[in-house]
Formats: structure tokens, sequence, C-alpha cells
């Protein structure tokens, strides 16, 4: 019977007939416990029925007390209506009342700091999964963090809404909730001591394909082919439907006369979206992203890449279809977008290249050339036999550093590690310029720097010894006399030991581009 009312609400959405709202509604991203942005317009929307005078007022959560906003409007004709809050500081609790035929009450609602975090397994990996998950479990009463997990459904179609709701921070509503995002919004809160709001929107062993927007992929020339693709499904799904809707409705009457007369059932006919699975394009955009939209964020995180891996530099024409893609749709201009670098992991089966890995490496530092982006690496905190590194406090810090530095104007915290710059031969040796060297290089142990090489003409890479000197790096071999370029860590199982003193790792690198 489940099944039935399931098709017959499937028919009901491909007719043309037009929804009608008996009441005031809001999407759940909209509700009790949330945490609106700061200092930012922050738009509430829903649905009324077409021509209905809403009026939405925001109050301090005290008696007697004048609203300190309030206003009326008026649904369209598709019962759509939208307000846009005044910019208001860090504080609360307050209520928000949204009044029409009906009235819906929003309580403890604070402002604060808000981000989106999302991406494959890595970002989705659970607090009760990773380090010390009891101790940090345990430890989780922070009412001002705020959690919103969305729960993993994909679609064809872009959707209104989600089943889910803001819960504040405690020992039972943490354990399930993202490590990466708590631990980055919890280092957030101890710094800013604000509010903190995090949407955690990730699905584990997903390409980053599903997560885009039409309009990035329609961006970037590079991804034409999937853009087509993405064109064409939902062109011939429309096509098609005045078809699939004429199956429907003969299933419909026969199935109606089956039920009176006590008569055998048929199946429904066919009409899954093509789209609507959790690996095709954009389909994790319109279950997962676009319901919550267009909700005011600071800006957003990233941990995917793994299901990508043998992408190459393709990944970056991907990453830069993500993140203006989210930059179009949210109409926010170019929002915080920081990014965890892969771990090193030893790939086997058909992902046994052991350079596939440094060439994901290669386009995600190639995207920081995107404006306020950044990258958190953790080439000194991952597992070769894990692909899912439980040490998630430092991946969350490392982001958090990022937000701190570039974000929040901290000019006391340094963000990242060395980052390469440039080259240059000198005799028998290539001295190794970098950016975001910290308060000057070193060895993490104290020993001679790892996993550095060293070429000639002949494109044939030895190890290199490399000597620290100064703020540059100096890399040789007795075995190369006419060296042409270098790399580093250019390998899966690369867990180097060069960092800046303030313990982030270096980035790796090649200077060639063979």
């Amino acid at each position: 019977m489940k099944r039935l009312v399931l098709f017959l609400i499937v028919y009901l959405l491909l007719s043309t007939q037009v929804l009608v709202y008996s009441e005031v509604t809001l999407p759940r991203v909209i509700g009790s416990n949330m945490v609106l942005q700061r200092d930012m317009q922050a738009p509430i929307w829903g649905w009324a029925s077409a021509g209905e005078e809403v009026t939405i007022t925001l109050s301090a959560e005290a008696e007697d007390v004048e609203p300190l906003f309030s206003t009326t409007m008026v649904a369209d004709a598709e019962g759509n209506w939208q307000v846009k809050l005044p910019a208001m500081a860090a504080g609360g609790p307050y209520t928000l009342r949204v009044k029409g035929s009906n009235t819906l009450e929003l309580t403890n609602v604070l402002f604060g700091e808000v981000w989106i975090c999302s991406g494959q397994s890595n970002m989705q990996w659970s607090v009760s999964a990773s380090k010390d998950s009891e101790a940090e479990i345990t430890a989780a009463m922070y009412p001002k963090i705020r959690l919103f997990y969305i729960p993993r459904v994909p679609s064809g179609f872009p959707q209104q809404d989600v089943d889910a709701a803001w819960s504040e921070t405690t020992p039972e509503t943490i354990a399930s909730f993202s490590a990466v995002a708590y631990y980055f919004g919890r280092k957030l809160y101890k710094n800013l001591d604000v509010p903190i709001g995090l949407i955690n929107t990730s699905w584990g062993g997903t390409r980053i394909e599903p997560w885009t927007p039409p309009a990035g992929l329609a961006a970037v020339p590079a991804l034409a082919t999937i853009h087509k693709e993405v064109q064409d499904v939902q062109a011939n799904y429309r096509a098609q439907l005045p078809e699939k809707i004429k199956d429907i409705e003969a299933w419909i009457a026969e199935t109606r006369k089956a039920l009176e007369m006590g008569a055998a059932l048929t199946e429904m006919p066919e009409n899954t979206h093509p789209l609507r699975h959790q690996q095709r394009p954009t389909a994790l955009y319109n279950g997962m992203v676009h319901p919550i939209l267009p909700y005011a964020i600071r800006g957003a995180l990233w941990y995917q890449g793994e299901s990508n891996l043998r992408d190459g530099m393709l990944y970056h024409e991907k990453m830069k279809a993500l993140i203006n893609g989210w930059r179009e749709v949210w109409g926010q201009g170019d929002f915080p977008f920081y990014f965890v670098q892969l771990a090193p992991f030893n790939y086997g089966g058909r992902n046994a290249n052991p350079f596939f890995l440094p060439q994901i490496w290669e386009a995600q530092t190639a995207t920081l050339a995107l404006p306020n982006t950044g990258m958190a690496v953790t080439t000194d905190i991952g597992n070769l036999r894990d692909i899912h590194p439980r040490n998630k406090q430092e991946v969350g810090r490392r982001l958090a550093l990022w937000a701190l530095a570039k974000t929040y104007g901290r000019n006391d915290v340094t963000h990242s590690g060395p980052l390469y710059k440039s080259m240059a031969v000198e005799g028998n040796t290539i001295r190794l310029t970098f950016d975001a060297i910290g308060s000057g290089l070193m060895s993490r142990n104290d020993k001679p720097l790892t996993w550095f090489q060293i070429a000639g003409e002949d494109k044939e890479f030895v190890e290199a010894e490399a000597t620290i000197d100064g703020d540059t790096v100096v890399v040789s071999s007795n075995a190369i006399t006419n060296p042409i370029a270098v790399r580093f860590g250019w390998h899966q199982s690369a867990e180097p030991n060069f960092m800046n003193k303030e313990g982030l790792p270096a980035s790796p690198f090649r200077t060639d581009s063979w």
C-alpha cells in the first residue's frame, strides 16, 4: 500500500496541476536552533498560498519586547516568498515568527558564522569513528555550535527541501556528525567566541561531478561533454514524459479496478530519472545542496578526490566548475572555499599506479590559483593502510587556520606549510624557493629531508640530497651533473618530513611537466 501511495504521488508530481499551499511553510534549513550568518543580510524564504500576505518578525527571546525587525510581503503567483533580514551582529537567542494563515515560531535562533561542509567519505567520517572518539564525544558540550546534517538523497531535478533539522552540539548529536566539520567549527568557536553553524552535506565514495551545478559545468570548456550529457538527459526525459504519463494513467486506472475487484496488481511503469544516482553529474547538487539555497553562509569546506583519482589535472578543471558553480548559484560572490589535499595511501587494483595520487595533489595545488581558496596539506597525518585516517582533529584545525588567517584576518596565524614557488639551477644543484615558509623551514624529525628527487636531461629521476639553506632548499645528487628538474613527495606513499617551524608540512610538487 505504501508503494501505491508513492506511485500516486509521483503521478501528481508529473501532472500539469499547480501545487497550492494551504499554509505558510518553510524549508527545514530555516528552523529552530539555526545559526544565521552574522554581518550579512540573511535570506528567509518559504511558500504560501498565491497572493497571501506573510509577515516575518525577529525578536529577542524575552517577553514584552519590541521586535527588532518586522516586514510583510505577498507570496507570488506560485506561492513563493522571500525576505532578507538586516545584517546582525553575532548573538542571540532570538525568536523568528512567520505569520500568514498560520503562524510558525522558530526559537533559539543565533547569529554567527555558517559554513557548509561537503565531499566524500573523509568529510562524512564521523566523530565516533575517529581518533579519541570516546573522550571527544563526552566533551562535546557546545550549545552555540549548531549542526545540520543533510541526508543522502540524489535527485534528477533541483529539490526545494531536505529532511533535516538544526541541533545543538551534545554528546548525543555529535557522535554521527562529520569529524572534520566539527573540529573545524570547534577551533573557530574557541578563537572567535561567536556561534558556529555547520551544514554537513557529504556522501562516501562519491565523485566531484554529482556535487557540481550545471552552471559550473557550463563555464568550463574542458567539461563540455559532461555538461552536454546533463542537457541531453534532461531534454530526453522531458520529451519522453508525455508517453510515460499515458502509461502511468493507464496503470492507475487498471490498478483502481484491480483493487476494487481484488485482482492481481502489476508494477507501475518505470519512470526513474536517469540522473537520479549519487554518481551521476549534478545529482547530489540537486538533492543535497540546492535545497539549502540561498541560505547565507560564510564559506565552504571540501574534502573529496579519492573517487576521482585517475583524473590528473582534469580534476583541477572539475574543482573550478564546483567552486565557481557554487559561488554563482549562491550569489554571495567569491566566498571562501577551503579544501583538504588527500593523504598518502597505497592504492591498489586499477588505481595501482603510484603517480595517480601525486597528479591529484598537483591538481589540488593548482586550484589555489582561484581567488579566496585554501588547502590543508595532510601528508604527515595519513595512514598508508587506511584511506580514512583517524586524526580528523588536525585536519579540522588546519582548515580552521586558513579561515582564521584569510577569512577572519588573524595576522598572527600561520595557515599553510611551504608551497613551491620557483627553482634556479646553480651548477650541479637546484635551489628551490617557497611561499608560506612561516618563521622558517625545518625537518619534522631533525633528520635529512626526505622524498626529494632530481633529474638531468635524460629525464630520469634519482634520489637527491636536500639541504635547508636559510629560506630555500638546495637539492643535488652525485649522479646528476647537469640537473634540470626536481620532484618532491611524488609518490602515493610519500610521507615527507619537510615543513615549516609552525609544524605545517610542505605540499608535494614537481618542477617539470613531463
